[in-house]
């Protein structure tokens, strides 16, 4: 096995030269390195001063980027004295041998830098294996963040001009108007709700949100059905308050028609149980993925749903819910910074993974405070951010449940409070609290 510490780090001499080297001979080139590279991507300390006089000068008016002013600054800095300066620059533009390759050596610079950082992070992450004052829950949280902070950093930022986004719209559109439900996104098959919000596009982050007891879990479960045995989408349930026998309890109740409480005790008649073995059977036929871990991160969602090879042909992730996660990077920040964060990458890896992410959250007690006790966003509990990164907020609320004696028992109002994309507007639905299930009824009000 070969001595990992006489390992070389992975770089590119020649890489690194050829590209700050285009630069010196097209200064104009120093915006496209600048969008793809940053001063930690190159791995000689000269070639990190060096970048970073190169940007000192961009951003100073009436001073280009060529040898002589980069060495007049370089020097002006204290980097290094003027001869050694020079001989350096000059060695950079003499070893670069086209600027028309320059995609191609920052590409190498960025792969090698990203190699660097993973063993970087496999060193952190060893070192804190070792570190028995440390819980290894507490040690797996941290590698997974520096992973996927490893991973974040693939992203592609640049600009796209106009034109290829116009090709690429036109293209979309064509094949939108040959086969419209094939390009509606992901359905809730609530016709209320879906002729609103046209699907669930890939991408978007969708948020949830009711007080305790209005029945979010039941809806997202309803809708994880609905998705997988109507629409044949793969759905991902991630539950981080019941188990996954809990959440199959719930899913045949609502489709075999049989009283959560006698799931619960087991006493079913014999017509029960033939309608139990139904919904097994049709349920079996779904593809559908229940992960009932209490306690879990973005990141750890994130790499088990990587595995989920039918997801990227389209599909559903439903994360039940928001405030059970953690994120060890930003929880010593305090908890609302611990949310935001936790909001922020929910909506980064939704994006990155092109499905859509449904995500429960609970709403503020201050919201039983008020007269009506109708939610809106600002009830969204611990964190602003979270209305901002959700593409579309849908929030539960039933009349009886705080007025047993009011005339519209077992109704349910979806407020879609958000929408990027579309309107808004409330959805009546029925509800059945002794089959945990969510129907449609006529009387669907317009959209806002």
């Amino acid at each position: 096995m070969p001595n990992e510490l006489n390992r070389q780090m992975p770089f590119s001499l020649q890489a690194e030269q050829s590209v700050l080297g285009s630069v010196l001979i097209d200064p104009e080139k120093f915006n496209e390195v600048a969008t793809a590279l940053s001063e930690s991507d190159f791995y000689l300390d000269i070639h990190k001063r060096i970048f970073n006089a190169m940007a000192t000068l961009s951003l100073s008016q009436n001073r280009q980027i060529d040898p002589v002013t980069l060495t007049n600054a370089m020097v002006e800095r204290g980097d290094m004295d003027e001869a050694a300066c020079r001989s350096n620059i000059m060695a950079i533009v003499n070893t670069t041998p086209t600027t028309a390759n320059l995609r191609d050596y920052v590409n190498i610079v960025k792969e090698k830098s990203l190699r660097r950082q993973l063993i970087d992070a496999s060193s952190e992450i060893s070192e804190m294996a070792f570190n028995d004052a440390e819980t290894v829950n507490t040690a797996m949280e941290r590698a997974e963040q520096l992973i996927y902070g490893i991973s974040n950093d693939q992203n592609d930022n640049e600009l796209v001009h106009i034109q290829k986004l116009l090709y690429a719209t036109h293209d979309s559109l064509i094949e939108l108007s040959r086969d419209p439900e094939k390009y509606k996104g992901v359905q809730t098959h609530f016709s209320g709700l879906d002729n609103i919000l046209v699907g669930m596009s890939k991408g978007e982050l969708i948020i949830v949100g009711a007080r305790p007891g209005m029945g979010k879990t039941s809806f997202v479960l309803n809708i994880a059905e609905n998705a997988a045995f109507k629409g044949k989408k793969t759905v991902c349930v991630f539950s981080l308050e019941m188990s996954g026998e809990e959440l199959v309890k719930r899913m045949l109740s609502t489709e075999a028609v049989i009283d959560s409480t006698s799931l619960r005790t087991g006493k079913l008649t014999q017509e029960e149980w033939a309608r139990l073995g139904l919904a097994c059977s049709k349920l079996a036929e779904c593809n559908i993925y229940i992960d009932g871990t209490t306690e879990t991160t973005v990141a750890r969602i994130k790499t088990k749903l990587k595995r989920i090879k039918e997801l990227s042909a389209g599909g559903l992730v439903i994360i039940d819910y928001l405030q059970l996660m953690n994120d060890p990077t930003s929880a010593k920040n305090g908890r609302t910074a611990e949310v935001s964060s936790i909001s922020r990458n929910l909506k980064l890896m939704a994006k990155e993974l092109g499905v859509p992410v449904i995500c429960c959250s609970q709403l503020n007690r201050d919201l039983e405070k008020t007269k009506e006790k109708v939610p809106t966003m600002a009830d969204l509990r611990e964190s602003g951010s979270i209305e901002q990164d959700a593409d579309v907020v849908l929030l539960l609320y039933r009349p009886d449940y705080y007025d047993q004696k009011q005339d519209q028992q077992n109704r349910a109002q979806v407020i879609i409070a958000k929408n990027r994309h579309g309107g808004t507007g409330t959805v009546e639905m029925a509800w059945d609290p002794a089959h945990t299930k969510f129907s449609e009824l006529s009387n669907i009000e317009e959209p806002g």
